[in-house]
């Protein structure tokens, strides 16, 4: 039997991962699997040699704080890969935890293939890395197709599959009135995946929603959470008096959820594609420390964090970050959106034209199993 382990290093990188191996699971049962994964993962069977939280971090101040002990959780993953001896080692996005794995797995084990996918974002900063990571990666899968000429340009053999996160997504019924609150327009919010994030958003987010409640009286808030993050968005709503609120966890509920809502506040990254593809009109938040900031300003070359925004070279999905990602300036622009049913149509018929050149004329989680299958 074939061997496969899928090494992700955050919540979003399992999700994209579990995409691609359902798929691969309905063409072939003669692969074996382990991982370093999470929830999504789990859900369909692949054991992951550690806890996902164990490994993600956010922010230069947290990685340096946590330096040796992200080495030594480096060098145990390597370990266990190396025990394991797959012959593809599939790393999935987070290239500052995975390729350094990959790199060591690389130099002790020739033999396994290593596979990367969504590659490390050269365009926005560290350019320079195409070199290095040439030298251990087999193949690189391309979520756009604008990266293929930092890597073509370097020999890299390299392959767009496209984003598995704007694939159709499951046409079960759910009826949400047994879930929600009727006669509400949903509102949802995306306050992030990671501990670090959630504990700066929340306030925030808590803070807008009282706002909401002054002015309007038909609005439900329905916050999307991971399984493992469920009770600590809880537990901050729970800080509040406002009834108007929901945590949802379960991801086909959520995706209901979100067709049904007329706007969405996100955190910045992956659930942005999501969001859009699903023509919801949104906004963009971000904030981390400044020292994390100053660090990211000096180091970047884009103008933008939304990759909507960016591929476009203007603002579609406004962006509040950092001194603009404050309650005030959150309500003053979904109520803007809100009044103004006009702009949001505009920004969804914006949002469509970019995201058309993202998509492939297949599936992309299926030419991810179908390479996988191909390289095993």
């Amino acid at each position: 039997m074939k061997k496969i382990f899928i090494l992700t290093g955050e919540p979003s990188g399992d999700k994209l991962a579990a995409e691609a191996i359902i798929k691969l699971k309905k063409k072939t049962d003669n692969i074996q699997y382990l991982s370093l994964g999470g929830e999504n993962l789990k859900k369909i069977g692949v054991d992951s040699i550690f806890n996902l939280n164990e490994v993600t971090y956010l922010g230069f101040t947290k990685v340096l704080t946590n330096i040796f002990k992200i080495k030594k959780k480096i060098n145990e993953t390597a370990n266990k890969i190396i025990e394991f001896d797959p012959d593809i080692l599939f790393s999935v996005d987070s290239p500052d935890f995975t390729l350094r794995v990959a790199e060591i797995v690389k130099k002790r084990s020739k033999k396994i293939k290593t596979i990367h996918f969504v590659a490390p974002q050269v365009w926005v900063w560290r350019e320079n890395r195409v070199k290095k990571i040439k030298k251990f990666l087999d193949h690189i899968l391309l979520l756009f197709k604008f990266e293929k000429k930092y890597f073509e340009k370097e020999n890299i053999n390299c392959k767009f599959v496209g984003h598995p996160l704007l694939e159709k997504n499951d046409k079960s019924k759910i009826d949400i009135n047994q879930i929600i609150e009727k006669n509400k327009a949903i509102i949802s919010i995306f306050p992030g995946s990671r501990v670090s994030e959630i504990e700066i958003l929340m306030p925030i987010l808590l803070n807008f929603i009282e706002l909401m409640n002054d002015e309007y009286d038909d609005f439900l808030f329905v916050f999307h959470s991971t399984e493992t993050m469920r009770s600590k968005v809880e537990n901050y709503l729970k800080q509040i008096t406002q009834n108007n609120c929901q945590v949802i966890s379960d991801e086909k509920i959520k995706n209901h959820i979100l067709e049904k809502s007329i706007f969405a506040v996100a955190k910045s990254g992956t659930i942005s594609l999501e969001i859009a593809n699903k023509k919801i009109p949104s906004i963009i938040i971000y904030k981390m420390n400044f020292i994390n900031f100053m660090i990211v300003k000096a180091l970047v070359k884009i103008k933008f964090a939304n990759i909507i925004n960016i591929a476009a070279d203007k603002m579609i999905i406004p962006e509040l970050l950092q001194s603009k990602c404050n309650s005030k300036e959150i309500f003053k622009s979904v109520t803007y959106f809100i009044e103004n049913s006009r702009q949001m149509e505009d920004q969804v018929k914006a949002t469509q034209k970019i995201l058309n050149d993202f998509k492939t004329n297949s599936l992309p989680s299926d030419l991810i199993a179908d390479f996988l299958k191909s390289h095993v």
